[in-house]
């Protein structure tokens, strides 16, 4: 057995049936020795940052550590935008690079790149395998930090006469990992639970703030249920989007600057904020100090690093989701927030939303809020970047279904590469990119894998000719001052649709929104739909 078939045997004990990625001659072997085995699908994609889109799709549908593949060089730095999107929003992913040959390494070789030092700040580890025979462990240990913790992406460097060489011993996969120097905790302390449970005892106005970490945990079972036990309402990041039904009696809304006012004015109101699974950035807070001032906080994460980075706790409490709900439901805590809740519904009736958005064409907001509310009620919508993620990210209607995005790193680009990874992890779902004229430039050549793959996923595209989100930046900031943000009225879409097959729907009326969307939803092909936006939009 030589390094690459014990590649491809790692990745089959590892349950890994699907591989999204791009060649090169440098993890050509790795490559053959997929072809050999017929339990492992490759995903061919248009560029290498899409292999990794798709994977980081593929992972947070799957929730298991996905895995993308690209040569040497320029196809291994292609990924490292990928690879900083799924870092930031703690994605799990293996990406294996090829590398050159291990004699050649260190005299600027034709298509030699550092990969572990390009991506030291982007990766949760990363590794440069010189010995075919650590193949094993390699595998096993990346697998485990990447799904662990907190969890993100781990790098595997390969060169090619590594993937060649025979390995000298028999190959066993191992059954078990321990790494010394790296043992997440997850029960969480004793002790703090115990200031946690008093600090909710104590409390007239708790109110639970969470973030991604609690979907990446898959403790949104445990946290609704604590919620619920106790009465206990909740608002949530960006990245927190699912965590409860819109419809939920206990539901206040995304918080920051882009999310509705009254879950802003809740959290001013609470007495106790309990932040899970949340760094709580600058979109979401943007003067924490405020906060810290006023309101007792406690912050639960599984990463202790993100504990008070942006937002001082009064309690923090280390460990997993999933374990520290579970024990908080079980815990004797006693309230009466009847008159918190009702405080909060007054105030969620009695805001006012200065936001504006124009009838002219296609309101945004009520296209985001007809699409979702007519989706399935287990699809999946994925968001790009830019003023498009925004009115979606506060307008989508929440039922059974996910939501994904790009939060922390907001690359442009990412929606139509991650729904492809989100449509193979799950074809019988509906999954719908809704992107802006920009962003949807930026991989509309991922719409040959559509093709090819035969995809049935549906692209929703924002129009207004312009950067939305920079030009609205530039309204406000430099007096309209508009530089490199207008994009006219390129590309021709229907064009573009028919070139791969695609099925095209326009639409630049509220008054044919409605039926539009109803054909666009119900086509089994691939399909593409353009709505006319004015370019005068804002998001506040």
């Amino acid at each position: 057995m030589n390094g690459a078939e014990a590649m491809v045997k790692c990745l089959a004990a590892e349950g890994i049936s699907r591989i999204f990625g791009y060649p090169g001659v440098a993890i050509s072997p790795f490559l053959d020795a997929v072809f050999q085995n017929a339990s492992i699908e490759h995903i061919l994609v248009r560029q290498e940052q899409a292999a990794g889109h798709a994977a980081s799709g593929y992972a947070r549908v799957t929730r298991r550590p996905a895995v993308c593949v690209s040569s040497s060089g320029p196809g291994a730095t292609n990924l490292i935008t990928a690879l900083a999107t799924a870092y930031a929003d703690s994605i799990p992913l293996i990406a294996i690079t090829g590398q050159v040959n291990s004699s050649l390494l260190g005299r600027d070789v034709f298509q030699e790149a550092d990969m572990r030092g390009a991506t030291e700040s982007f990766v949760k580890y990363s590794y440069l395998v010189k010995n075919a025979d650590d193949i094993p462990r390699v595998f096993k240990e990346a697998f485990y930090i990447a799904d662990s913790g907190r969890k993100g992406p781990v790098l595997i460097d390969i060169p090619m006469d590594v993937q060649m060489q025979t390995l000298k011993k028999s190959f066993v996969y191992p059954d078990t990992i321990s790494m010394r120097g790296y043992k997440p905790n997850v029960r969480g302390n004793s002790l703090q639970l115990s200031r946690v449970i008093a600090a909710i005892q104590k409390a007239k106005k708790p109110l639970v703030c969470a973030g991604g970490g609690v979907i990446l945990g898959q403790g949104e079972p445990e946290l609704r249920a604590f919620c619920e036990k106790y009465q206990i309402p909740l608002v949530h990041t960006m990245m927190g989007i699912g965590v409860l039904p819109k419809n939920h009696p206990l539901y206040f809304g995304m918080l920051g600057n882009n999310g509705k006012p009254y879950a802003n004015r809740a959290v001013a109101s609470s007495d106790l904020l309990i932040i899970v699974g949340a760094r709580i950035a600058d979109r979401a807070v943007p003067k924490p100090e405020n906060l810290e001032q006023r309101v007792n906080i406690i912050h639960i994460d599984i990463d202790t690093a993100e504990i008070g980075k942006n937002l001082g706790p009064t309690i923090p409490l280390v460990g997993d989701v999933k374990t520290v709900f579970a024990a908080l439901a079980e815990a004797p805590i006693s309230l009466d927030t009847s008159a918190w809740l009702q405080e909060l519904e007054e105030k969620k009736h009695s805001t006012v939303d200065l936001r504006r958005f124009s009838d002219k064409l296609v309101n945004p907001v009520k296209l985001v809020k007809t699409l979702s509310d007519k989706m399935e009620e287990d699809a999946i919508y994925v968001a790009d970047v830019g003023q498009n993620q925004l009115w979606s990210a506060d307008n989508y209607v929440m039922k059974r279904g996910r939501f994904l995005t790009s939060g922390g790193m907001g690359t442009m680009g990412y929606s139509i590469p991650a729904a492809i990874g989100a449509k193979f992890a799950a074809p019988e779902r509906q999954v719908v990119a809704v992107c802006g004229d920009g962003s949807f430039q930026m991989s509309l050549y991922e719409l040959g894998t559509i093709a090819v793959e035969k995809l049935p996923v549906k692209i929703l595209i924002m129009k207004n000719r312009f950067l939305g989100l920079v030009r609205e930046h530039q309204a406000k900031t430099y007096h309209s001052r508009y530089e490199a943000v207008e994009l006219f009225d390129y590309p021709r879409y229907e064009n573009i649709a028919a070139a791969y097959d695609m099925t095209y729907f326009h639409c630049d009326s509220n008054e044919t929104l409605g039926d539009a969307l109803d054909a666009f939803l119900t086509c089994e092909t691939a399909s593409l739909m353009v709505c006319e936006v004015d370019s005068e939009n804002n998001t506040q």
